[in-house]
């Protein structure tokens, strides 16, 4: 369509290299609308300047006016150059609009403006002239001539009358591709409808499905807490038949020497003042780490493996027995284990005496140095 109406208005096709987004047309627009603006008034509004024929009504008046500005600005150099030519040479508007039609076209703009001012001078009308002469001069034709032009014209309009009816075919076939690609714009449509849909569905079925999943694994979480919150409730509750007496004594276990191994056993085990404890691991412990279950007011602590020597002088100096477990004969029921009383109130007192012994030698030791360094500074001062 765009064709034809360039060929019946005989005028040349311009677009850009590609499609004009919506913003780039409106922001084109506005630009345009600024500048008639400030170039008419500047203290008033733009609906009470610049005229309401200007300004689009719709978007199609405003893709309209955009593609004629993009136009125009593709050629406003070429048109600005002519313009400053043309009033170089001195041509009237009309001769300007035609060496603009002419550059247009794809002249040069020199040739142009040359082949205007020749046509001022009156070369072009001389030219006219000389060949209205030769026709004058030319003989009469015969009527053999004139019979064969009549026969030449028939079979030229028979041919024009065959092109016409071709263009009508061509016409109809036209028309029927275009309502078939019309059909299938609206099929495109619907099938990008059912594709949007279809992805808005998958979107929504992994949504859910991560939904469930998730939801699949908090109630493992959740089963796997309960499993162990019954064989701890289980542990608690053979710990509670198993009163303290004279032969037997609950041992609660912490799996390693660490903060967070003694307040995972408390919460547990809910160790208090009193309780025996055995730890399974001794590695990582050290004073500080001791310091808790000091804290806690243990009566005894049972390592299987050597411990730290700082963890051993915290457990000493506050007189807490640090026992190795090999030797109590510890029987394991569940999670949690059960000592002999009488077995280890004697490997405690045990315990003590050796402590007390070191103290003691220790005491001496430094009895012993505070004389050595006496009769030392007794020689220096002699």
């Amino acid at each position: 369509m765009v064709k034809k109406l360039a060929t019946a208005l005989n005028a040349k096709i311009h677009h850009p290299d590609r499609d004009m987004s919506v913003g780039s047309k409106i922001e084109l627009v506005e630009s345009y609308l600024d500048e008639k603006f400030n170039v008419e008034r500047s203290n008033l509004e733009r609906s009470k300047v610049v005229s309401s024929e200007l300004v689009p009504q719709d978007a199609h008046q405003r893709d309209a006016l955009a593609a004629s500005i993009r136009t125009y600005k593709s050629y406003q150099k070429k048109l600005e150059y002519i313009e400053s030519r043309s009033l170089e040479a001195n041509l009237s508007s009309d001769d300007e609009e035609l060496v603009k039609r002419m550059v247009i076209e794809g002249k040069n703009i020199s040739n142009a403006v040359r082949m205007v001012q020749e046509m001022k001078e009156g070369e072009y009308e001389t030219d006219i002239a000389d060949d209205e002469e030769v026709m004058d001069e030319t003989p009469n034709i015969n009527s053999e001539t004139v019979t064969k032009l009549r026969n030449r014209i028939k079979i030229q309009e028979n041919q024009i009358k065959n092109l016409k009816n071709r263009n009508n075919t061509l016409d109809s076939r036209m028309k029927g591709y275009e309502m078939e690609v019309a059909k299938l714009k609206e099929k495109i449509v619907k099938l990008q409808y059912e594709y949007t849909q279809n992805i808005l569905l998958d979107k929504e079925l992994h949504s859910k499905t991560s939904l469930i999943k998730k939801l699949e694994d908090k109630y493992n979480q959740e089963k796997a807490l309960r499993t162990k919150l019954e064989e701890n409730l289980h542990s608690l509750e053979n710990i509670q038949r198993i009163k303290p007496t004279e032969n037997a004594l609950p041992v609660k276990i912490i799996e390693s020497f660490t903060r967070d191994g003694i307040v995972a056993a408390c919460e547990y085990w809910k160790i208090k003042k009193g309780d025996v404890v055995l730890l399974e691991s001794s590695e990582g412990g050290g004073s500080q780490t001791a310091a808790l279950l000091i804290k806690m007011g243990v009566k005894a602590v049972f390592i299987r493996d050597k411990i730290s020597h700082q963890a051993q002088e915290e457990f000493e100096r506050n007189m807490v027995p640090l026992l190795q477990a090999d030797g109590m004969e510890l029987k394991m029921i569940d999670q949690f284990a059960i000592v002999n009383t009488e077995r280890m109130e004697e490997e405690i007192h045990r315990w003590k005496e050796k402590v007390e012994d070191k103290r003691i030698k220790e005491s001496n030791q430094e009895i012993i140095k505070v004389f050595d360094e006496y009769r030392a500074r007794r020689k220096r001062s002699n």
